[in-house]
């Protein structure tokens, strides 16, 4: 270039350097592949009158909806390679039973593996009873009426799982999946610890919870958007006990708010490792939009941002482990538990295993917990946790595996108690002992229980995941 024009000659040179720096991007985030994905969406909103679950103090069955139910699948890959079915289901929680047999219905249907099946619950407050969760809800037998109704409804809602199911797997075509995560902060820890001792709930500020907000997307080749899945860690429960009508809480409105944003795409919507979290302020009808707007919010923030592709699962473990009671009471704990002083719930639990005791039945000594994981290849890891899981799995899971690369969900494919972590253990309260006589078991979970899970997760997790990074 001659002197007479370095102006131009500069312009060349930043060109070629803008030229360079494009490659180098392209090479550094290559375009999802192509998988085949499938969505579909069912009402599952029950007829009322009903019971709802999740608060004893309700005396009486829901008479109106609030807000309609539904179930959301997502089927993703081929064929040839074996597809896996994420279900997410506004419900209280998902029953071992329900589990198993929706489980045995795709596989006799389509030849899907368990392993290859997610079924996760939202944990909303203001669904309807089942007949295989939450047993000892009631703290009494409930009218035959009732319970009929009760099982009427699981049984409908066990087709309307297959169904929804099914109709994912049907509506697979290419499309490009991608993930990024945020965080929103409406959870709030509440345990409420005073000179070493659980005394109630509440908000505690600093204690342990999960903030993180992983979302999945999944795209058509144009790049218009297909499905969402969002999972946040954290009860739905921001109705209460006196809102005794159907609704799905802030989970349901966020999933109703993303999907009013992007038609045609539902929203699957899955709990985290939140067991000992609550939303916090406002809390009653009047924040379940606030707090459904604030994943909704941040979901929206993070599409105008940069995502992570992914591939195909290429990797599905499923395994049940058995988590011990320790101790198991004997009879004369259960007369002690029955007595005058005890709690309700305690009474009635007592009384239902001094009858199984009485008629030859042994008590049961371990909970079957199911764990599962999906690997997206080397860019992502899903765990799958059954029960209601406490923060600090996530929280520990995060650094002794690659936490980048890591999604924890929880209550999946069964609900059957409240997982505590070990240093809840000495505080007691709920968590730890309380909400077990409402889930139908005759002690705590041994103190061993953290260890247990996190070394049942290790062991299904891919060895790419299994080492933190530095």
């Amino acid at each position: 270039m001659p002197p007479a024009f370095p102006f131009l000659h500069r312009v060349r040179r930043a060109l070629a350097v803008l030229v360079a720096l494009l490659a180098v991007s392209a090479l550094a985030a290559p375009t999802a592949p192509l998988v085949p994905a499938g969505v579909a969406r069912i009402d599952i909103t029950p007829e009322v009158p009903i019971r709802l679950t999740g608060y004893q103090a309700r005396a009486t069955e829901a008479s109106r909806i609030g807000a309609p139910l539904h179930a959301r699948a997502l089927a993703l890959g081929g064929d040839a390679d074996g597809p896996v079915v994420l279900i997410t289901a506004e419900l209280i929680g998902i029953g071992e039973e329900t589990a198993r047999i929706v489980a045995e219905a795709l596989e006799r249907r389509f030849g899907l593996p368990r392993a290859r099946l997610a079924v996760c619950a939202t944990h909303t407050h203001n669904g309807p009873a089942l007949a295989d969760v939450l047993p000892n809800m009631f703290a009494r037998d409930l009218p035959p009426e009732e319970t009929a109704r009760i099982a009427a409804y699981t049984a409908r809602l066990r087709e309307r799982l297959v169904e929804v199911a099914a109709a994912a797997l049907a509506d697979r075509r290419p499309a490009r999946l991608a993930w990024a995560e945020g965080r929103v902060g409406f959870a709030t820890q509440r345990r409420q610890v005073v000179d070493g001792k659980w005394k109630g709930f509440g908000i505690v500020p600093g204690g342990p919870v999960d903030h993180a907000l992983p979302v999945l997307r999944v795209s058509a080749p144009d790049g218009g958007i297909r499905a969402l899945f969002v999972n946040y860690a954290c009860h739905c429960t921001t109705l209460g006990g006196a809102d005794n009508f159907v609704h799905s809480d802030w989970a349901g409105d966020a999933a109703t708010r993303l999907e009013a944003a992007h038609p045609g795409a539902p929203a699957l919507v899955a709990i985290g490792c939140g067991a000992d979290a609550n939303p916090g302020l406002p809390r009653g009808p009047e924040g379940v939009p606030v707090h459904g707007a604030a994943v909704v919010a941040e979901v929206s923030r993070l599409l105008g941002g940069a995502w992570r592709p992914l591939g195909p699962v290429t990797v599905a473990a499923y395994r049940v482990v058995s988590l011990p009671l320790d101790p198991l009471p004997d009879r004369t704990a259960l007369e002690a538990r029955r007595g005058p002083g005890s709690r309700a719930p305690a009474q009635y639990a007592a009384g239902r295993f001094l009858a199984d005791l009485a008629a030859g039945r042994p008590l049961p000594d371990a909970v079957p917990l199911p764990v599962q994981s999906w690997a997206f290849g080397r860019e992502l890891a899903m765990v799958f946790l059954g029960g209601e899981v406490v923060a600090e799995y996530a929280l520990r899971l995060r650094r002794e595996l690659d936490g980048p690369r890591l999604w924890v969900n929880a209550y999946a494919n069964a609900v059957p108690c409240y997982v505590p972590s070990r240093r809840m253990y000495p505080e007691g309260g709920y968590e730890v002992d309380g909400s077990m006589d409402y889930y139908g078991w005759p002690a705590r979970l041994h103190p061993d229980t953290e260890e247990r899970l996190i070394a049942a997760v290790r062991g299904i997790v891919p060895r790419e995941f299994a080492v933190a990074r530095p």
